[in-house]
């Protein structure tokens, strides 16, 4: 019997995910729980496992493809048996359709000596083909008849969101879409997802503009069946510019196995675009030309410098769907994510190479740029640096001028990590009194202590040994004396809850913007387990694969400002905690030591600033004071064991 893969559920606030890659392809054998496919989500990175053994027989959501969680991925069936599900009705007309064709293989083995002569006329045979495969894909958009329509409604993106605001439509009224096709971008205070077309048919009536806000469950689109005839007509008017491109594009929906035929065919194709020059005049007719020149032998001939050139192969590559990387133009579909990361690393979309489906550019492409320019801009500054060693120290200077940022004389929507991180801090503002107190702190002891460690403590533990660690420790210990700043106030209630463990938050930066993953019962760590764990929670909260677990939970959060140079901040706090410590740089300066032998000496120290933001409504400034004591005797002692 038929088993679906459904999206799990990869924690309490995750409502869907981005299928990344499929490690199975349709007709693949699949053990149970074999890995199957990947998924990311806005907080993880996870492999799906097959929840049984078959073969994969039918797959739902492509890559690239966003779906809700408890949604239909694909379909295994066993050995034999046909594909399941709700969308089996159009999969078996298209093989009653194609009997006769099926047939004519079982007839010519009959006759082996006229193997030969039918060969040639097969290879046109390919060009009905997608047209008989087209009204199928029509009419299951329509849920089974021509003329009929579906409404494309807000889904449900989570438990506490009723409404979403529609940032962008990625086809418009009387653009053809498949089912499953991304068809919108909407946007929530939680989640940014593309919502997919429920049916194949043709966008007639979009009732929510860009920008618009709509409940759950509110009329978004219409999408209806009855009008697929209508764009077919465009490329039978057209075939004298494209008549090898609109043959693959019809044939994408169908089966893959028509490839060939239409390979074998192109060669006699190969003539046509001698007569395209005609409507010289159009840019699209251009593109298109170049499209059928670079699937003929001669394709170096299209590697020149025009962004034209580079750009036409890609509606080909995308209906052959031979996943060949291709290079994203203005009309491409980026993500938001996609954008953002390129905009912060500076990265120019058009000359990305897109290893997704259809060429479409995805993270990994971005990031493997922005690394590539990173190189790129290092090795051409290490020509520079070489003629700083030389005694004109003139040409030093232009090695030291910054480059301008590209976001310079722009205005760009906010992203939702930003609009989450700007809207959850002025909520804290709003309603906790927030102050922040100061104390300064030797810890030349401890430095003595790491610098004298640190070499071996990478060596037996494999991260390395930070001030970090130590300042963890230090302020997971005060927790436990000074309660008030564990705790967390329920306004409603009217209630304070003092929390039986220690749950340290972590402040890191990342690409998205700033988030906060959380150690877990803290207080059962020493130095070296801290360290571990601080340095395993950052790398995956950097690399986004950071778990739901991991970011929620948190009674205390601790936010290192010294990273990036500062001495020290005035930080929010986290609700609905009640205190946040920041942690200035380390820096060595003269310090007046009071010597119990010699009296006050002038010495160079290490010295750094502990900045505590605290809820006035439920620890006072002498609460904080104590806790801040504890936490200054304790690095000042540097009895720690590493």
């Amino acid at each position: 019997m038929p088993v679906s893969v459904t999206m799990p559920r990869l924690g309490e606030s995750v409502t869907e995910g981005t299928v990344t890659r499929w490690l199975k392809q349709e007709g693949d054998r699949v053990e149970a729980d074999e890995p199957l496919l990947e998924v990311s989500t806005d907080k993880v990175d996870t492999e799906i496992p097959a929840p049984a053994a078959g073969v994969l027989t039918r797959i739902v959501v492509h890559e690239d493809e966003t779906a809700e969680v408890g949604s239909e991925l694909a379909v295994i069936s066993g050995d034999g048996e046909p594909a399941g599900g709700g969308e089996s009705a159009p999969a078996q007309q298209e093989p009653a359709e194609q009997e006769p064709a099926e047939q004519q293989p079982a007839e010519q083995a009959e006759q082996p000596a006229e193997q030969a002569a039918p060969e040639p006329e097969r290879a046109p045979e390919p060009a009905p083909e997608p047209e008989r495969a087209s009204p199928p894909a029509a009419s299951g958009g329509g849920g089974g008849g021509d003329g009929e329509s579906t409404v494309v409604k807000m889904p449900a993106l989570g438990e506490s969101v009723t409404e979403g605001t529609v940032t962008r439509w990625l086809k418009q009224v009387g653009d053809q879409v498949e089912a499953d096709e991304p068809l919108l971008e909407v946007s929530t205070d939680k989640v940014d997802t593309e919502i997919p077309s429920p049916a194949a048919g043709t966008v007639l009536e979009i009732k929510v503009p860009e920008d618009g806000t709509a409940a759950v469950g509110a009329e978004l689109a219409v999408i209806g069946s009855g009008s697929g005839a209508a764009p077919q007509a465009e490329p039978a008017e057209q075939k004298p510019e494209q008549k090898a491109e609109p043959a693959e594009q019809k044939a994408e929906p169908a089966e893959q196995k028509a490839e060939p035929a239409e390979q074998e065919a192109e060669p006699e194709r190969e003539p046509e675009p001698a007569r395209q020059p005609v409507p010289a005049q159009a840019t699209p007719a251009q593109a298109q030309s170049q499209a059928a020149q670079t699937s003929a032998p001669a394709q170096p001939v299209g590697s020149g410098g025009l962004v034209e050139t580079q750009q036409a192969p890609a509606p080909a590559q995308q209906a052959s769907g031979n996943g060949q990387a291709t290079a994203v133009d203005g009309s491409s579909y980026v993500t938001p994510l996609v954008r953002k990361l390129a905009t912060e690393h500076g990265v120019d979309l058009s000359s990305v190479q897109g290893t997704g489906v259809g060429g479409r550019v995805r993270k990994q492409d971005v990031l493997e740029a922005a690394e590539k320019q990173r190189a790129a801009q290092a090795a051409a500054a290490e020509k520079p640096a070489e003629r700083a060693e030389k005694p004109a120290a003139a040409e030093a200077k232009p090695a030291a001028a910054a480059e301008p940022s590209p976001l310079r004389g722009r205005t760009e929507k906010m992203s939702r990590m930003r609009s989450l991180i700007a809207k959850r801090m002025v909520e804290s503002l709003q309603v906790s009194a927030q102050l922040t107190t100061v104390v300064e702190v030797d810890v030349t002891r401890i430095a003595r202590l790491r610098d004298a460690a640190k070499a071996e403590f990478q060596g037996r533990h494999g991260v390395k040994l930070s001030f970090l660690p130590f300042f963890a420790v230090a302020t997971v210990e005060a927790l436990r004396v000074h309660p008030k700043l564990n705790a967390s106030i329920d306004t409603e209630a009217g209630t304070v809850t003092y929390h039986a463990a220690e749950h340290l938050g972590i402040a890191v930066d990342t690409e998205k913007g700033l988030m906060v993953p959380v150690v877990h019962n803290a207080g059962d760590l020493n130095i070296s387990g801290m360290a571990k764990r601080i340095a395993d929670l950052a790398e995956r909260t950097r690399t986004n694969k950071i778990t739901p677990d991991d970011v929620s939970g948190g009674t205390f959060t601790l936010t290192n400002t010294g990273s990036r140079g500062a001495l020290f901040d005035t930080p929010i706090i986290n609700q609905p905690q009640v205190g946040i410590l920041g942690t200035g740089a380390v820096v060595k300066r003269a310090v007046v030591v009071d010597d119990p032998d010699l009296g006050e000496l002038i010495l160079p120290r290490s010295m750094a600033y502990l900045a505590l933001s605290y809820d006035h409504r439920l620890v006072d400034g002498a609460d904080a004071a104590r806790f801040l004591t504890t936490v200054k005797e304790r690095l000042e002692a540097g009895n720690f064991e590493v």
